[in-house]
């Protein structure tokens, strides 16, 4: 009597394997560290026009807002399913890429230094934790489920 092996790559081992490593690396402190400050930048974006005070320059409140709750739908879950969502950390790269430079490029010259200053340090943040997910995927990882 043979057996039946099951055809298909979502079967391979090397499949398989790839699948756990990412379910250890959702498992991490530092992976739910990355989601939860993602989630909280993505936020602050999203509503830092009306808390920094730059509500008058309309195409870079738009810019903020939509990118905000963007990167913040796109980092959600990435803690709890990190095999699924890994690959949305390059969106969010450009996302805050774009977020550094959007002052200049939305506002022009009018750009004043509270709009500058916040879109660069919450753009900078989003590259860094947009990096940080982005690295946990070839990170090794200890069988104890430790970074």
């Amino acid at each position: 009597m043979s057996t039946q092996l099951p055809m298909g790559m979502e079967h391979h081992p090397d499949i398989l394997e790839l699948r756990e490593h990412y379910e250890r690396a959702a498992a991490t402190p530092r992976a739910q560290a990355v989601e939860a400050l993602a989630m909280l930048a993505g936020l602050f974006l999203a509503i830092s026009p009306w808390v920094v005070g730059f509500s008058g320059f309309s195409a870079l409140t738009i810019s903020n807002l939509v990118l905000g709750l963007a990167f913040t739908v796109l980092m959600a879950g990435y803690g709890s399913a990190y095999e699924r969502t890994h690959a949305r950390a390059w969106a969010c790269l450009a996302i805050g890429a774009w977020t550094c430079l959007a002052p200049w490029w939305t506002v022009g010259s009018e750009a004043v230094f509270r709009t500058i200053l916040t879109n660069l340090v919450v753009g900078g943040l989003m590259i860094c934790l947009s990096l940080g997910a982005i690295s946990m995927a070839g990170s090794p990882l200890r069988r104890d489920g430790g970074s």
